[in-house]
């Protein structure tokens, strides 16, 4: 600083000071009311940046995510616990586990299974995690993936395996419609360690996945036209977003497309039993329930016209 400008300001402190600068307009300016509207719409969850970015440049944003990124930084709250992984051979194993949405008199849970090598993975949202709930969900997934692996990992609720160890050394006794489920379908059932949950590291990961970049907005969206989200809803939505959203992004850890990798991946699966119609993956069937307004979701709007039209 000059010595004149401090002698000066010493001599007369009521001389002209120069005042704040006014902030300069950025690109982000105009949405930013509408990115604090969705934040606290998800609070206590959080919506990633790449999820409203998506829902800002549908509304006109010319910007890129960093802006967005360093805007949210002061108001994001936590960050995700790092999930450990390892790699397996195609058609050799896929992962499914339950997480919970919501507990409670109104509970939400989704069944996930992940394809081990590919990271395809299928969502179905259930209220319940009972044996015959679980063996449904995995009919379902084994059918979507078209084809199965040569073993399925789970986690060890008791609701799957009656008794440990009851053979020996990791032969347990599984629930009679588990057994008789791997015994169709030709898969053999693997249980992850006990206390050791994250050994399921694939599925763990999405779980976390589905629940910031689907359920979070999915969830401000319902709240936003005062509606709670629920099994109806979660299921009418999820399909699509599978197909165009989860399953058609670059994966963080592979680094390629799931559906591209399942493709190789179907080659090393075992077939279908005869029971089971042999038809091509298929997404979730869209019915329209309850209107929305027409944002969010993360991925293009056009994708759910037909859901968000109101009658």
């Amino acid at each position: 600083m000059s010595r004149r400008t401090v002698r000066r300001y010493l001599r007369d402190p009521a001389a002209q000071r120069y005042g704040p600068r006014e902030p300069r307009p950025t690109k982000l300016g105009p949405y930013i009311s509408y990115v604090l509207s969705r934040v606290e719409a998800a609070r206590p969850k959080w919506i990633p940046a790449s999820v409203l970015l998506r829902e800002i440049r549908e509304q006109g944003y010319p910007g890129g995510v960093s802006q967005l990124r360093a805007y949210l930084a002061p108001l994001k709250r936590g960050e995700p616990e790092p999930v450990v992984r390892f790699e397996t051979e195609p058609g050799e194993q896929m992962q499914a586990d339950f997480t919970h949405v919501r507990r409670g008199r109104d509970p939400l849970l989704a069944f996930v299974a992940t394809l081990g090598y590919s990271r395809a993975s299928f969502v179905r949202f259930t209220v319940a995690e009972d044996a015959i709930t679980l063996c449904t969900c995995l009919r379902e997934a084994l059918t979507y993936f078209g084809g199965v692996p040569a073993h399925v990992l789970l986690d060890n609720a008791s609701t799957m395996v009656t008794e440990r160890d009851a053979y020996g050394e990791g032969e347990h006794r599984y629930h009679r419609d588990l057994l008789a489920l791997a015994e169709e379908f030709g898969f053999r059932v693997r249980l992850c360690r006990p206390y050791r949950a994250k050994t399921k590291g694939k599925v763990e990961r999405f779980n976390g996945y589905l629940k910031s970049s689907f359920l979070v907005p999915l969830a401000a969206t319902l709240k936003q036209s005062g509606l709670k989200l629920d099994v109806t809803a979660a299921n009418a939505h999820i399909g699509p977003w599978l197909q165009n959203v989860a399953n058609a992004r670059v994966h963080g850890t592979t680094g390629e497309v799931p559906h591209v990798r399942l493709e190789l991946e179907r080659a090393k699966l075992q077939a279908l039993p005869a029971t089971v119609a042999s038809s091509p993956p298929i997404a979730v069937a869209r019915r329209t329930l309850v209107p929305l307004p027409y944002e969010s979701l993360q991925h293009p709007l056009s994708v759910y016209q037909s859901l968000l039209e109101v009658a």
